[in-house]
């Protein structure tokens, strides 16, 4: 690793005026930023840890809403009796986060912050159309994620909560890399007042929705309308994991999945 000069603030305010500093990386958990220093892809001259900020941490209840706190770790999100209660799919998909290591230091907050393409936590917040609650604003999750590894947050934005709505029914399914767990491609399904959203993860270089299947399932929610639905694999991701083909077949094999899940 190269030299840092590592903070613990204990507020949010002392946090954000030091990530104003371009040259400053935030510690939200650090299962991508630990293994990007010590690689060397990244030289911050601060690293701002935000465990010390108690008011990011803890999951409550506003309103029918679901507000998880931005460093609450995914083994409390999974373990946690009012979402499994309220968003029982939220809390299925925090369990299926890598392994039990990475389920007990990751934060939902530091998951969505860094964007990364096949991880679970992006398909919750399009699925089931989250809003991400700021230091500053409030960003609809439709417009959070903007490209690969990229966010509509601004220098000095600190992410501070997630506020889910309930859903009348919802699931996540996804074909996971068996070496790291991220999703291939992942799939969260969601009947919410709204309407249906089908949220896709693994796929491509960002989460995005699959209006047809929206469309169709919103008409009839049975995994039989979306069996003819074709993902086409224009644009989607191709490694050597999977190509860009086989990422659009399972895109319909694990909607399909998760509408069956949905009951």
């Amino acid at each position: 690793m190269y030299a840092f000069e590592y903070q613990k603030p204990k507020s949010l305010a002392d946090a954000a005026a030091r990530a104003a500093n371009e040259d400053a990386k935030i510690l939200a958990g650090g299962m991508t930023l630990i293994p990007t220093l010590k690689q060397r892809l990244a030289r911050p001259s601060e690293l701002i840890d935000l465990g010390g900020i108690a008011e990011l941490k803890g999951i409550r209840k506003e309103g029918n809403d679901v507000v998880i706190g931005a460093m609450t770790r995914h083994a409390d999100v999974a373990a946690s009796d009012l979402v499994r209660s309220t968003i029982p799919a939220l809390a299925d998909l925090a369990g299926m986060i890598g392994d039990p290591a990475v389920r007990h230091r990751g934060t939902i907050g530091g998951s969505i912050a860094n964007a990364d393409p096949a991880a679970d936590y992006p398909a919750a917040v399009v699925g089931l159309g989250a809003t991400v609650i700021t230091n500053q604003r409030q960003i609809p999750g439709d417009d959070f994620f903007t490209g690969l590894f990229e966010t509509a947050l601004e220098p000095g934005e600190i992410i501070t909560a997630v506020r889910f709505p309930p859903a009348q029914k919802a699931a996540y399914m996804k074909f996971r890399n068996p070496a790291s767990r991220y999703a291939i491609v992942g799939v969260f399904v969601a009947q919410t007042a709204g309407g249906v959203r089908v949220a896709v993860t693994g796929a491509g270089p960002s989460v995005f929705r699959q209006k047809e299947m929206e469309a169709a399932l919103s008409k009839s929610f049975s995994p039989d309308v979306i069996k003819d639905v074709k993902q086409s694999p224009d644009g989607l991701n191709s490694d050597i994991h999977a190509s860009a083909e086989y990422r659009a077949h399972l895109v319909g094999v694990m909607a399909r999945r998760a509408v069956e899940k949905c009951g």
